[in-house]
């Protein structure tokens, strides 16, 4: 099978099942070598579940032959592994649940698997999604397919690195302050954090129970939305559930954006910036100009105290660890067992007023978005960070782009936009007002397809 196969797109790959030139089964056994082959040296899987995943594409060749109509049969997916898979092994990255085997499904699992994916196993996860493996740890960190020197972002890891690799078609992430989009930048594909509730968390480890994401990661923005469409939705089970309507994600697709109003907010976002990135960024904003999109600056002022984002979720994080750790502190890693402990000494007051200013950034965030349709940021402020740095103690990582859409619940995109002068990915962040990921999407699209960043592939 060639290399075209594993970079194929969710409706390229629906269209050669449906011709009869390819058939699930095939493109699972190819994927299952290919797994074989590269990820002993990226790490991206913790998991590999070949036998569920030919019994899955059997199945869907089946149902294919009935004429089933269903858009993401037989595409190959990953779940990160902080989502719980039935009599799969889900491990959250941590020696705590390094044998444990769940009895139910994330929900977003099961609607996956009702849309007709096939499961090829579990996705490497930051410990807990939070800390990142040191050497020693129980779990090897996923490598950077683009730069096996370098992360790929957290906590997603795994999800980016397979997407990035050629070893799945969609993956689950989970977005809390960026673990979501971070991977998607320094891997150089596509993830987006949808609108606080609108996919469900129910059987999603929890790290933060108001900054806790759950959304698609994908190759390209469309893919992104089928495998949202999948997966949106109330689910009573999350408390945090929103019963808006699920649009249409695929239908906005297919407009352009002229007449769009796009808002640049410069403070706060520019701050501490790589030039390669900024000219990357301004280039980027040309083309959406080219293409018929109004661009101005705008202004949140209360961006500038988005380190509250930090009180709120070392507060959280200790809450939901407290009786682990305090029982089995031995079996948290040594980075991730301090950022909890660190939780402990939040104050009532200091978590009050931090949800305090994110209420004054959400109604600021609010006005500038009745103002324009789409905010638009670079995600990060440097490419990816080498091995060397971010498992140095001393090291103190860049300020990050990403938490205030978190503070805000907005849907945010990342995807594509250059690459650095050492070939690694470069990113643009897309952010709209709450449940309109159409409009998001719609906008990346119309970029994406202006570009060629996301048709290229790292020198695995």
């Amino acid at each position: 099978m060639n290399e075209e196969t594993f970079y194929a797109t969710i409706r390229e790959l629906g269209a050669r099942y449906r011709k009869r030139d390819l058939s699930p089964v095939e493109v699972t056994h190819a994927l299952l070598a290919r797994i074989e082959r590269l990820d002993p040296v990226l790490h991206a899987f913790v998991t590999l579940t070949a036998d569920r995943a030919l019994a899955d594409a059997r199945a869907a060749e089946e149902a294919l032959g009935r004429g089933d109509g269903r858009a993401l049969l037989g595409i190959p997916v990953a779940h990160k592994d902080i989502y719980l898979t039935r009599s799969i092994r889900t491990t959250g990255g941590s020696a705590l649940l390094a044998d444990w085997i769940p009895e139910n499904d994330a929900t977003c699992v099961r609607r996956w698997r009702e849309a007709g994916t096939v499961l090829l196993g579990k996705l490497m996860t930051h410990e807990f999604a939070f800390g990142i493996q040191l050497p020693g740890h129980r779990f090897p960190p996923a490598r950077n397919p683009w730069n096996l020197d370098h992360i790929p972002g957290g906590s997603s890891s795994g999800s980016g690195a397979a997407l990035a690799a050629g070893l799945v078609s969609g993956a689950t992430g989970s977005d809390t302050g960026g673990s979501i989009r971070g991977p998607a930048a320094f891997c150089g594909v596509v993830g987006l954090k949808p609108t606080y509730g609108r996919v469900s968390r129910a059987g999603v480890l929890a790290l933060s129970w108001t900054l806790d994401h759950a959304g698609p990661m994908a190759r390209t923005v469309e893919d992104c939305a089928y495998l949202l469409q999948a997966m949106a939705g109330h689910d009573p089970a999350d408390p945090a559930s929103s019963r808006a309507p699920v649009d249409d994600y695929l239908a906005p697709l297919a407009r352009d954006i002229r007449g769009v109003r796009i808002g640049v907010p410069r403070a706060y976002f520019f701050e501490g910036i790589d030039p390669e990135i900024e000219r990357a960024f301004e280039v980027a904003i040309e083309t959406l100009r080219r293409l018929g999109a109004e661009v101005r600056d705008v202004q949140i002022p209360s961006l500038h105290a988005t380190h509250s984002f930090l009180l709120i979720l070392m507060a959280e994080a200790f809450a939901y660890h407290e009786r682990d750790i305090r029982h089995h502190p031995e079996l948290y890693g040594d980075v991730l067992r301090e950022r909890i402990l660190t939780g402990a000494l939040v104050t009532a007051a200091e978590y009050t007023q931090a949800q305090r200013i994110r209420a004054q950034i959400c109604r600021e965030a609010a006005g500038v978005l009745r103002e324009v349709d789409v905010l638009v940021t670079p995600t990060t402020l440097k490419p990816a960070t080498p091995f060397t740095l971010a498992q140095d103690p001393e090291f103190g990582f860049p300020k990050s782009n990403m938490p205030p859409f978190n503070l805000t619940g907005l849907p945010t995109l990342a995807l594509p936009c250059g690459f650095s002068s050492s070939g690694l990915p470069l990113s643009l962040q897309l952010a709209g007002r709450p449940f309109e990921e159409g409009a998001v999407l719609r906008v990346g699209h119309a970029y994406e397809q202006a570009t060629t960043w996301h048709t290229r592939r790292p020198p695995l």
